[in-house]
């Protein structure tokens, strides 16, 4: 497969403006959001030091995942890849279904974002309202994202780079207070925190596994690299590059900074609407310490929230070209860039405003277990798509991609299963269950919307062969 063919897709038209670097960070960002930083305290409280080994597990799935989608995505490099890949292999309903799907992920992912972006200004000005300042954000990112894709990589990759460089630092300061002793919790921390306190699964195995959905919620947005292949200047290197790294993303970032956490602070500290990393700088005792690390967060969740702008501007463009949403979503600004889709999609954020001056203290998870729930929709269609490219593959139907995924469809279908799973968890709890009323709603309305659309336009209905110019 040469550069040249990968790289070429005018139809198009978005600007190939995000290079190398920003790819990475934007991979790198993806793994890190707001569902460790904030999300991580009430699941702490739940399962306790077990919560390394569910974030683990679950990595191992991701990382299943991401091979799969990197195959299709080396196979047939696309902006909008979910929805395509959907709409190749199981039939034009479901890419309809999966890009609309996907563009609600990311509206309520952004609403999560807003909320949490809010809670920790919050920390500095207890007396600002919530809605205030998730409506401050909103409108910045929202210019942000209008004027050019080369501005949303440099703002996501200084995003990113800030949440690893604090990632790294937590990490390093936690290890020299295990080792050294220093700081005020130096009595206290020690590896043995991490099975003291009524064990390494202090309230059961079971209410581990409960963990899992939150947990999952954690790793939206390691897909996202999928989105920016249309606008990646040499998807053939920089998209296996930016997937092969994420096992030591998953290890360093979530297992490795939890467990030094844990290790330092007990687990019974912790409690939802807390950042674990706040909590664990304020008990070490480095002044200025805890407020720093709010920083950190606040900068993780604008960073997700900018990404989620990025994305559903994106998707709605796809589903526009695709005759599944009005055509004028379509259009690309003089700069470039869905600016219509991205207006629309911020105006539905801006529910989250509403949410965080009605309820502020449910706002985020209300939203988290609609995202989480979505995005396991958007992982199940990627990891089918990909069992059966596999088969067409193996049939001699279609070429083969330079980025097979190890194990072949093995991993997809371990995937399949371990998301069913987590579905049923879901579906076990009565807190979170709820958002499998609200995708059953959403189910109905697409299932409406596609009438619809097959009665105006009965072309969109029709299996097209795709466009292999790309393929080497």
């Amino acid at each position: 497969m040469t550069s040249e063919k990968v790289t070429t897709t005018p139809e198009e038209g978005y600007e190939r403006g995000l290079g190398s670097r920003q790819v990475q960070m934007i991979a790198i960002g993806g793994a890190i959001g707001v569902g460790l930083f904030l999300g991580a305290g009430a699941n702490i409280a739940k399962a306790g030091p077990s919560l390394i080994l569910m974030y683990a597990l679950a990595g191992v799935i991701i990382f299943f995942i991401m091979r799969a989608l990197g195959e299709l995505l080396l196979y047939r490099p696309v902006s909008g890849s979910f929805a395509e890949y959907s709409r190749e292999f199981l039939g034009p309903f479901f890419g309809y279904f999966t890009g609309w799907t996907y563009w609600l992920m990311w509206v309520v992912t952004g609403m999560a974002e807003l909320t949490a972006a809010a809670i920790y200004v919050n920390y500095w000005f207890p007396s600002v309202p919530q809605w205030v300042t998730a409506l401050v954000f909103l409108v910045v990112l929202f210019v942000a994202n209008l004027i050019s894709v080369k501005l949303f990589g440099e703002i996501e990759f200084w995003f990113s780079m800030v949440k690893v460089t604090a990632l790294i630092g937590m990490i390093v300061i936690g290890l020299g207070v295990l080792t050294l002793g220093f700081s005020q919790a130096g009595d206290t921390a020690s590896v043995a925190n991490l099975w003291q306190f009524d064990g390494f699964f202090p309230k059961g195995i079971g209410s581990s596994l409960m963990t899992l959905q939150g947990v999952m919620f954690a790793y939206l947005a390691v897909e996202l690299v999928g989105v920016t292949a249309g606008e990646s200047e040499n998807p053939e290197k920089t998209l296996p590059k930016a997937i092969n790294t994420l096992p030591w993303r998953i290890a360093l970032f979530y297992v490795g900074a939890l467990t030094v956490i844990l290790c330092v602070v007990k687990w019974t500290q912790f409690a939802e609407g807390v950042s674990p990393f706040v909590k664990a700088f304020a008990v070490i005792g480095i002044p200025a310490g805890a407020g720093i690390v709010n920083f950190v967060v606040l900068t993780a969740a604008l960073s997700s929230c900018n990404s989620g702008m990025y994305s559903t501007g994106r998707m709605l463009r796809t589903l526009a070209d695709n005759g599944e949403a009005p055509r004028v979503f379509s259009r690309l600004s003089s700069t470039k860039t869905p600016a219509l889709g991205i207006t629309v999609s911020v105006a539905f954020m801006g529910i989250g405003v509403i949410l965080n001056y009605i309820v502020p203290e449910k706002a985020f998870g209300y939203v988290t277990s609609v995202a989480t729930a979505a995005g396991i929709w958007t992982w199940l269609m990627i990891l089918v798509s990909h069992v059966l490219y596999r088969r067409a593959v193996d049939a001699g139907r279609l070429p083969a991609s330079s980025f097979p995924a190890p194990g072949g469809a093995k991993c997809s279908y371990v995937a399949i299963v371990f998301l069913l799973f987590v579905t049923g968890l879901i579906a076990y709890d009565a807190d979170s269950r709820v958002c499998l009323y609200v995708m059953a709603v959403w189910a109905v309305a697409l299932g409406i919307g596609w009438l619809v659309v097959k009665s105006r336009t009965p072309e969109v209905a029709n299996r097209r062969e795709p466009e292999l110019e790309n393929v080497g």
